[in-house]
């Protein structure tokens, strides 16, 4: 199990028990205060050590460098002394290897020379050897120090060789005439374990930084880990608690040790009651309980002697009004593996509804007995097992069944053995009903009724039967047979008037004859009228942009003001109305436009979502002004094979009349749904809705619900109209759902792909 998964177990458990982390370790609760700090003053503290390791190992190289060189020099003048001795001690000229094989051991242990000149400065002797011919300022360069290093007495100084590289050099001088005897040594050789030493520190130090940087990002990771399953837990949490609440469900936990029960936040917000404390105590939940439903002691004892695993009541609790709820609970005995106390765990359901249903549910069943029983039919009812279900007196007495033999579930056989059947003088059959299992036929009895029986099949397979005295009907059948055949001689008479009305129908066809001709004018009329009115309306539309664009410029003052600001006022007014005037011509020579004909539709294949992302952008502004909570879903990525402008101007329309006809704060929703090879979209608003009687209006050209007296919303009407027609030249339909009060659904069906185009919509 990973830590995040055991953190939220524990949540879990805390969230059921009660227990919080902070109560079980009280110092949690100090390192989640200390938790920021921490996390600032770790990499802080990290960073100080290492650069303090860092000038550690620099202060102790320089010591190193410093005590090597120093070391270095006491060795070559110790060695240039001996070697002086040893020459000046020698009786005659000695080689450069017996001065070496003289001095001690050691002495050369490190690369080193050693130079033997004469007193004009040329090199007699020199280990290791060297070229022939060679003089000392060859070897040691002419550094000014070189004239000094003579008259030191042999003191070793540093200096830069001939080639650039540094160097140790100790000369000290001989007794006349012997010369110089010198000791070299470079300073690379020198620094040789210094560097080695160096290196190894710094190697230790790069180990110690990346293993501290690895342990500081291991707590970072560790930290957000922590966060995380906190975060996730958290969510878990609040995800129960939501369950819980919406579910009218609680948790609790009974520790029947300690005698204290916890309950959930879910469990209080049930009853409408406050947490006072973490717990609950043994007196305070039988208090609560309704004493007549569970014995809450008893319960106890036996769940402490271990006789009862397992819970499951139903009682009454009363809530914080004082009024009886009624839960189901069902719990089961945990082990706490921690302290081995044993908990009673569980959960709480409301179920008043439930019980209420119920308590319904046998009250309508007894009202539904007494109603069958009411009737003056004979009723039975067989289950799918030819067992009985319930039958009414009538069925009874037509029977002669005892009381006894009409219980529910007694067998058919069993009924029908105990039954008395009546005598049957005829039986006409009905003909067998349509559907399966059923069938109606009439049966006169012994005495002279009629009962007319109907025999059906119900939806779990049983069988109901249903006995009506038809006696009456069947008297009222045989008067109206004496009625027929006095009706059959007036048809004689009727027969005479024959004549009269065929000539009455050559009067109709002419009549029909003369209607088609009227109709077909009228249809040219209102074609003309149709036509006229695109005219007029284009012709229109030209002076009145003139006007509200002159009204614009003057309201704007482009040319400078006007003088008295009631102008300005005016030339909004203008405008307005201008603007205003010019949609209802538009409408107009658009209404115009579809019933002469004259629409043209340019298909091609464009995104839903497009065509609603434009609508909503131009009708949004209006939404918000008005404060609208105005919410659209989208298809997603569906294709539609159709005209964009008229799929953008029904939806502009449908939304427009929304927002006009929605109170302030109201709502407004466009949703977009792919239905088969089909886009549904729905426009809904709870604005002021449609009265029933005005439905057939609406949809209809030229069209309003409201009269020129009593409108209260400008417009011309024929919004709707528009995007039906629209939607039909596409192959598609409009509906509309409204309740005045409640709000109006419009449905616009297109077709995604292409299809007939029909001649005419409008």
């Amino acid at each position: 199990m990973t830590g995040a998964e055991t953190a939220c177990d524990s949540a879990r458990a805390a969230s059921i028990l009660g227990v919080t982390g902070a109560a079980r370790h009280p110092a949690l609760g100090h390192l989640d205060r200390i938790d920021p700090w921490l996390k600032l003053a770790i990499p802080i503290l990290l960073i100080a050590f290492i650069v303090i390791l860092a000038a550690t190992a620099f202060v102790q190289h320089r010591h190193d460098r410093a005590e090597a060189v120093a070391n270095a020099a006491a060795d070559i003048e110790v060695i240039a002394h001996l070697a002086a001795r040893e020459i000046t001690a020698a009786d005659g000229p000695r080689t450069v290897e017996a001065i070496v094989a003289a001095l001690p051991a050691g002495a050369f242990r490190e690369p080193r020379a050693i130079l033997v000149a004469d007193a004009g400065g040329a090199i007699t002797t020199a280990y290791p050897p060297i070229d022939a011919g060679l003089r000392i300022e060859d070897v040691l360069g002419r550094d000014p120090a070189f004239a000094m290093m003579a008259q030191r007495g042999g003191e070793a100084i540093s200096l830069v060789l001939p080639g650039g590289a540094d160097g140790i050099v100790a000369l000290r001088a001989l007794p006349a005439p012997l010369g110089y005897v010198t000791v070299i040594a470079r300073s690379s050789d020198v620094l040789s374990a210094a560097k080695a030493r160096h290196v190894s520190r710094l190697l230790l130090l790069a180990a110690t930084a990346i293993v501290l940087i690895g342990l500081w990002a291991a707590y970072f990771l560790q930290a957000n880990r922590a966060l995380a399953a906190d975060h996730i837990c958290n969510k878990v949490s609040r995800r129960i608690d939501s369950a819980l609440n919406r579910g009218r469900c609680g948790l609790w936990d009974w520790d029947i040790a300690r005698g204290r029960i916890y309950w959930s936040d879910s469990m209080y917000a049930m009853l409408g009651y406050e947490r006072a404390d973490e717990f609950m105590s043994f007196g305070e939940i039988d208090a609560l309980i309704h004493p007549d439903d569970v014995n809450f002691f008893d319960l106890a004892d036996d769940l402490a002697a271990s006789e009862t695993n397992v819970v499951d009541h139903e009682f009454r609790i009363r809530d914080k009004r004082g009024e009886w709820v009624w839960l189901r609970a069902r719990a089961e005995v945990v082990e706490d593996r921690d302290d081995g106390s044993r908990h009673l765990i569980g959960i709480s359901v409301d179920v008043t509804e439930q019980r209420r249903l119920a308590e319904l549910s046998a009250e309508a069943d007894m009202r539904l007995r007494d109603a069958i029983d009411a009737i003056s039919e004979a009723f039975v009812l067989w289950d799918s097992n030819n067992r009985l279900v319930l039958c009414n007196s009538k069925f009874q007495q037509l029977h002669q069944l005892p009381a006894e033999a009409v219980k529910p579930s007694l067998p058919y056989a069993q009924v029908m053995r105990q039954a008395s059947q009546p005598v049957v003088q005829q039986e006409f059959s009905r003909g067998e009903h349509a559907e399966t299992g059923a069938r109606s036929f009439e049966a006169e009895l012994g005495d002279g009724r009629w009962l007319q029986i109907n025999e059906r099949r119900t939806g779990d397979g049983g069988y109901v039967s249903v006995g009506t005295d038809i006696t009456t009907l069947k008297r009222h059948e045989e008067q109206l047979l004496e009625s027929e055949r006095q009706l059959k001689a007036t048809i004689s008479d009727l027969r005479i008037s024959r004549q009269k009305l065929e000539t009455q129908t050559q009067q109709l066809a002419d009549l029909a004859e003369r209607y088609l001709e009227q109709k077909a004018e009228a249809e040219g009329a209102s074609r003309a009228k149709s036509e006229f009115l695109a005219n007029m309306s284009h012709e229109l539309r030209t002076p009145l942009n003139a006007i509200i664009g002159f009204a614009e410029v003057m309201e704007s003052g482009v040319f400078g003001n006007l003088g008295n600001p009631k102008y300005g006022e005016y030339c909004h007014d203008i405008r307005a109305s201008g603007e205003y005037l010019l949609s209802v011509i538009n409408d107009i020579l658009d209404m115009s436009r579809i019933e002469a004909g004259r629409i043209k539709l340019e298909k091609r294949e464009f995104l839903v979502d497009e065509a609603i992302e434009r609508a909503t952008r131009m009708v949004g502004e209006l939404a918000r002004a008005k404060g609208l909570e105005f919410s659209v879903e989208k298809t997603g990525d569906a294709v539609i094979y159709a005209d964009e402008r008229s799929v953008q101007q029904i939806l502009i329309n449908l939304l427009q009349n929304a927002v006009k006809f929605t109170g302030e704060n109201g709502r407004v929703a466009l949703r977009a749904r792919v239905v088969n090879d089909s886009v549904n979209i729905y426009v809904e608003d709870n604005g002021i809705g449609i009265p029933q009687e005005a439905m057939q209006k609406i949809g209809k050209p030229f069209e309003q619900v409201e009269s020129e007296f009593s409108k209260t919303y400008q417009g011309s009407g024929l919004g709707l109209a528009i995007a039906k027609s629209l939607a039909e030249l596409h192959g598609g339909s409009l509906r509309i759902r409204s309740q005045v009060g409640v709000g109006t659904v419009v449905l616009v069906h297109l077709p995604l792909r292409a299809y007939q185009v029909m001649p005419r919509a409008a």
